[in-house]
């Protein structure tokens, strides 16, 4: 296991802005059409011998210390930057698709960047744990409704404070204090929210429960290819990497009692074992994985890849969409109409791209795009297809039964209910 460089803490308190203000900024998210910068980069890109390094993962809890609080100050857009895919982050989007609009209860993603930096994140309200009806000033919402979006607020504001291009990010030591800051928020929400105590006890009411999924992103050379991604999370929203050799890998674990692998958390309706909410306790997990640029970044509800077929059918979704798309609007738009096409979900994603361009990173995904439908989606979707096929001709047999069935029991009945029918009268009389 490797762990990456010490980290280098201020001897005294320090002054200077909030570590990450000068270098990142919001990107406008779009809840129904895309939103998207791009960046152009050099032509001559090609993938990258390895993909990461090795990787630790541990669960961490809080101290008692209280949470900080921190304005963010918005940056330079990507489209308005150098055109050097070397400073950093080189194309992103991010969208927020509510099944009801304006109760959606997925907050807006988080999607930041900078020279040095980048960070997204994906926030999921629980709608059944957190189905409680409070009255706010923009009228009735629902307790997941709240608190991922006061999760959300909160994430991005402890990352922003903690994370600078100089230091060497603590992954243990911010998961510490993501838990406290989140925990001491929402007990806050809870309280303001003056919520009548209720009689009703149930194992699967909570108080303003929500998943997080969060990666922060560091270089660790001064306009090096290798970059140190640190995940945090609680609860089955997903951090994933995807790169032209291995494809997508999922970063973080599903907080789920049934402990399957992606394929079979498809199959089984699970229930969640750790999320974030104001009155049960909740641990946020720590993983820090180094990546060689280029390579894509996302965080995603379930609702994104939790309706489709196969963790690989996401892998497609995504490929399938950059390969036919013009711009990083199109890309975004294209995976979008595809999912709100399977979801019975709210779904949020953020998506950064490191170490090329749109064009760039086409072609550098244009083989893994072709092995991935030859070896595994046009065999599973023709299984498929055979299913299908097969239940419609299983149907149409059972209706072709059941009209002969009727049709030959006519022709039978006469005869089988003769005596019955001879006797009906008589027995009326008797």
């Amino acid at each position: 296991m490797t762990e990456s460089s010490p980290s280098r803490e201020p001897s005294e308190v320090d002054h200077r802005p909030p570590p990450g203000t000068e270098e990142t900024g919001p990107l406008h998210l779009d809840t129904v059409d895309a939103d998207a910068s791009t960046l152009d980069a050099p032509t001559d890109l090609t993938p990258p011998t390895q993909d990461s390094a090795a990787q630790s993962s541990q669960s961490v809890d809080a101290d008692e210390e209280p949470a900080e609080s921190f304005d963010a100050v918005p940056a330079q857009p990507l489209e308005q930057r150098p055109p050097d895919w070397k400073a950093g982050p080189s194309l992103s989007f991010g969208f927020n698709l509510g099944k009801i609009a304006g109760h959606g209860e997925d907050s807006d993603p988080i999607l930041r960047h900078g020279r040095e930096l980048g960070l997204v994140g994906a926030f999921d309200g629980m709608g059944g744990a957190g189905g409680t009806v409070y009255e706010t000033p923009d009228g009735p919402r629902t307790g997941a409704y709240l608190a991922s979006r006061r999760v959300r607020d909160v994430a991005e504001q402890q990352m922003l404070r903690m994370m600078d291009p100089e230091w060497n990010l603590e992954g243990p030591t911010v998961a510490k204090d993501l838990r406290r800051a989140v925990r001491d928020a929402l007990a806050e929400e809870l309280t303001e929210l003056k919520a009548p105590a209720s009689s009703l006890r149930s194992r699967l009411l909570r108080a303003l429960p929500t998943t997080m999924a969060l990666v922060a992103l560091q270089r660790l050379q001064a306009d090096g290819d290798l970059w140190a991604t640190h995940s945090f999370w609680a609860g089955d929203s997903r951090a994933y990497v995807l790169t032209p050799t291995s494809g997508l890998q999922q970063l973080t674990v599903d907080d789920i009692r049934d402990h399957g692998d992606a394929m079979a958390n498809l199959r089984e309706d699970s229930v969640i074992s750790n999320a974030m909410s104001a009155d049960t306790d909740f641990v946020v997990h720590h993983r820090q994985v180094e990546l060689t640029a280029p390579f894509l970044v996302l965080a995603a509800t379930d609702g994104c890849f939790g309706y489709l077929p196969s963790p690989m059918h996401f892998e497609h979704l995504l490929l399938r969409a950059l390969r036919d798309a013009p711009d990083t609007g199109g890309w975004s738009a294209d995976v979008q109409r595809t999912i709100s096409a399977v979801t019975g979900d709210d779904a949020a994603m953020a998506v950064l791209g490191i170490g090329a361009d749109l064009a760039g990173f086409r072609r550098l995904f244009a083989e893994r795009t072709t092995q991935l439908e030859r070896r595994w989606i046009e065999p599973l979707d023709a299984a498929d297809a055979r299913v299908r096929q097969l239940e419609q001709e299983l149907e149409a047999a059972r209706g072709q039964r059941q009209s002969q069935q009727g049709e030959r029991w006519a022709a039978y009945k006469s005869g089988y209910e003769q005596y019955l029918n001879a006797n009906a009268g008589r027995e009326a009389t008797t």
